[in-house]
């Protein structure tokens, strides 16, 4: 097998590349996946399609490779969110276990899935570490009022690989954009999607709503699935194909700033688990995004 008549198409530049269907980029994905194709087949790949970008109908091909070979979390009808947790923090706190707790504390089953791919970030697994929630070592039955996270070499071991060129070229792929819009559980479940720069807004929900994947879509804080704590994004549902924006972005001066901790992991979990006991308040845009996940998680097993 070989990836190159694929390169032909995309690797022609900006404007001279030809997009994918469906079915051709789900066999280029899978061989990718299978690690059926060479370093430099890979490496060109990488670079063709960062070049080019990638269309909703490309990355739904690219989805259904990784759903044939994901090992699914069993979460057998039980409302489910899904958080994709790869940017970690920078400048602030990764509040996204903050998220996933309050979550849990509303009933849902919570899925907290990545790796770290920012080299010098803090990543929300060592706050989940400091919180006593350890990454998991083999799939296991999501959980009403549960947080589990579950390392991507767990789902599936070839798109840790292909995550970890960035290593190698520098650069982002198209794994990066993947982890963000795959439900990973064997039924329906919430994905919180996110992204940073607003073009992407436009391409995820597109791909979001081709794949029938529920989901919460929102320009996240640094890359990761939790509002903003100083000023509340915009969010869309993405319910069943169909996409309605159920918060607007928060506009003009802020009233006042929340008191965050410092992006230290151990100083973030004492900071969060401060909240979950009433002594420090949930900042607005996180209270609001869970009653809109929540609302969504209900009008799926209410609505036919």
């Amino acid at each position: 097998m070989s990836i190159t008549h694929y390169i032909k198409d995309i690797g022609r530049g900006k404007e001279g590349a030809r997009a994918l269907n469906r079915t051709q980029a789900s066999d280029l994905m899978g061989q990718v996946l299978d690690g059926s194709v060479s370093d430099l087949e890979l490496g060109a790949f990488v670079l063709a399609m960062r070049i080019k970008g990638e269309t909703p109908l490309e990355m739904a091909g690219f989805l259904d490779a990784v759903n044939q070979r994901l090992h699914p979390i069993p979460n057998h009808g039980v409302p489910t969110v899904v958080l994709p947790s790869y940017n970690g923090a920078r400048k602030l706190p990764v509040l996204t276990p903050l998220l996933a707790l309050l979550l849990a504390r509303e009933g849902l089953a919570v899925v907290v899935h990545g790796c770290a791919t920012e080299p010098g970030r803090i990543s929300a697994q060592k706050v989940l570490e400091s919180l006593d929630i350890q990454g998991q070592t083999a799939i296991e039955t999501a959980v009403p009022g549960q947080v589990q996270w579950v390392p991507t070499a767990l789902l599936l071991p070839g798109l840790q690989r292909l995550l970890e060129v960035r290593q190698v070229v520098g650069l982002r792929n198209s794994a990066h954009s993947l982890v963000k819009l795959m439900n990973p559980c064997t039924d329906s479940a919430v994905v919180v999607g996110c992204y940073t720069h607003p073009e992407y807004a436009v391409s995820m929900a597109a791909t979001l709503e081709l794949t029938q994947t529920n989901a919460l879509l929102l320009r996240g804080t640094e890359g990761e699935p939790v509002a903003d704590a100083r000023r509340c994004p915009a969010m869309t549902a993405i319910c069943r194909g169909h996409a309605r924006q159920v918060q607007e972005a928060q506009t003009g001066a802020l009233a006042a700033l929340p008191d965050l901790p410092t992006p230290d992991p151990m100083a973030t979990a004492q900071w969060i688990q401060a909240v979950l006991a009433g002594q420090v308040p949930v900042p607005e845009p996180i209270t609001r995004q869970v009653a809109h996940l929540v609302a969504l998680c209900h009008s799926l097993r209410t609505s036919p």
